[in-house]
């Protein structure tokens, strides 16, 4: 976000000593202890939100023995999951996070700091509190996740010798509607590749959006704008994409690009002849300077910018009908060439040699489309995003739903469901390779950034080769002028006729299913099932979480409602 840490980076690992230490301390005044049982047997005893826990059986486990198990531990004489760590809080505490929650495990792997040197490494909920004690910070802000934590929080803090221990403060989080802010779910994404990794474009990560070209001025207009809350919400992300705009609008350079290219011949402008025309490099800032762009007689459109069968709203090139060429010549469409399958691969045009450098006076036209000659262009690889789930599965959206029900509990070793990648949006990218660029764009760089006229903000990926074609990553889309809104109303109305009657039918079909058999078909997911046909058990055979069953069980819910009615 462009702030410099300046003496003030920090890293949990420069502290891993010192909390060494603090747990030895723990074990020694009887506070904490070593515990045996296996995952399932630990998880079981621990109970939950409406079950008491109940002590381990080696909860009663002497300072001494425990603390020889942890030097052992840590000598490396044990197997991930033998032994784990616990404070010895409140069993039937009603708050979950006091009831002896780990503070050490043991991970037999390479520390990307601190080497080969540790084994066991300190949970996050132990860490938290000692590091912001550590450093020296008087207020730790944290998302209201958290909350039920603080209890924990200052039980660590107390029970230490810590002078001045840190206060816990609780905020919102920041929920954006498209955005997922998990990150077991983010891991999950990258893990099963449906991203490239942590810097994909579509992920909602610094350096997945700073690789897409959003700036941090643009990131700390949007969070200022905002401020800070205990209310959960979740904001639209069209609020995020006016602070872009906003931000880039005023210093990106205009450039055409073609993204979907339609060959135009002008067949009445002579072969071989090229002309220059002017173009501005923005059109409210003329310090920004201008720039020559060739015209001959073939030039691209956007296939969007012919419709064969147009109503009268649509402004753009139909047979018969003229368009301006932006900062060059008003054609007519004489012809349309198809292949063999009906697609439409040429348009044959004319041109009106006066009205180059301005609109005809005689008649009006409506419609301004870019282009480039195809002598003088280049071809390129564009990419465009969309939402990485589908609207229907809005992560902020069930985030803020889940967090308004109840407090969230945060567990370090909570999978992520299998089922959650059905969620992903097929459409999240689409690759456009044949995209013609205007000449001036030979000479960009990674992380250039400019706007497409017409199509959006775009920058060269960070990884496009030196050579051969360019990449080009889509920040975000241009708000809708007037002409294309104009345009879009008659389609827009048919629209929400088709979609009205598509939700009619399928609202009729589904009061077909029979909600005993609902699940049944998904044996990709689910493995076993209640006499109702809720799914009990995931498709590796273990029990789904309860909160997975309640959620199912509502699905189950609405729609026997639905088959009765």
């Amino acid at each position: 976000l462009g702030f410099d840490w300046g003496e003030h980076l920090y890293f949990a690992s420069d502290y891993f000593d010192q909390l060494y230490k603090w747990a030895e301390l723990l074990i020694k005044d009887g506070k904490a202890y070593v515990d045996s049982q296996p995952s399932e047997e630990m998880r079981k005893n621990r109970g939950s939100v409406t079950v008491l826990g109940t002590d381990s059986r080696f909860r009663t486990r002497t300072p001494d023995e425990s603390l020889q198990l942890f030097r052992d531990m840590r000598a490396g004489k044990y197997k991930e999951g033998e032994h784990i760590v616990r404070m010895k809080g409140d069993m039937k505490s009603p708050n979950m996070n006091m009831r002896d929650m780990p503070i050490y495990r043991i991970l037999h792997k390479h520390h990307h700091r601190t080497g080969d040197k540790w084994c066991i490494y300190p949970l996050y909920d132990f860490a938290h509190g000692q590091e912001d004690s550590i450093e020296g910070i008087t207020h730790s802000i944290c998302t209201l996740e958290f909350e039920a934590h603080k209890e924990l929080y200052e039980w660590f803090t107390s029970n230490l010798p810590i002078e001045t221990p840190p206060k816990q403060f609780e905020m919102a989080r920041l929920n954006v509607t498209t955005f997922l802010t998990s990150k077991r779910k983010l891991l999950k994404l990258v893990k099963a590749k449906v991203v490239d990794g942590w810097d994909d474009p579509r992920m909602s990560t610094l350096s997945g959006m700073r690789r897409r070209g959003v700036t941090p001025e643009a990131l700390k207009k949007f969070i200022l704008k905002l401020g800070v809350t205990k209310q959960i919400a979740v904001t639209d992300v069209a609020v995020l994409e006016d602070c872009i705009r906003e931000d880039l609008d005023p210093v990106l350079p205009r450039r055409m690009v073609v993204i979907n290219p339609l060959k135009v011949v002008i067949e009445d402008y002579p072969e071989g002849k090229v002309e220059e025309v002017e173009a501005a490099n923005h059109p409210s800032n003329p310090d920004m300077g201008s720039r020559k762009i060739k015209f001959s007689r073939v030039v691209f459109i956007e296939q969007e910018d012919f419709r064969e069968d147009a109503p009268d709203s649509f402004f753009r090139l139909k047979p018969g009908g003229e368009v301006k060429l932006r900062y060059s010549y008003v054609i007519t469409c004489k012809e349309v060439v198809k292949d063999k399958s009906g697609n439409v691969t040429q348009l044959t045009c004319t041109h009106d040699p006066a009205t180059r450098d301005e609109m005809p006076t005689d008649r009006k036209i409506k419609g301004v489309i870019h282009w480039v000659s195809e002598q003088h262009c280049s071809t390129n690889t564009v990419r465009l995003y969309d939402a990485l789930l589908k609207p229907e599965a809005d992560a902020a959206q069930q985030l803020a739903e889940a967090e308004a029900a109840a407090p969230a509990e945060v567990d370090e070793e909570a999978d992520v469901a299998d089922d959650f990648l059905k969620q992903v949006n097929p459409n999240s990218l689409t690759v456009m390779t044949n995209a013609k660029c205007e000449e001036a764009m030979s000479s960009c760089k990674p992380m250039d950034r400019f706007q497409f006229e017409r199509n959006g903000l775009f920058v060269v990926d960070k990884y496009s080769p030196s050579t051969g074609p360019m990449v080009f990553n889509r920040i975000i889309g241009l708000k809708e002028s007037g002409l294309k809104k104009e345009e879009n109303k008659d389609s827009a109305a048919r629209s929400r006729k088709d979609e009205q009657a598509k939700q009619a039918t399928e609202k009729e079909a589904k009061k077909k299913l029979d909600p005993k058999q609902m699940f049944r078909s998904e044996t990709d997911v689910y493995s076993k099932f209640d006499d109702d046909g809720v799914p009990t058990h995931g498709v590796d055979g273990e029990p789904l979480p309860k909160s997975r069953i309640k959620k199912l069980k509502t699905e189950w819910e609405k729609q026997t409602k639905l088959f009765a009615s």
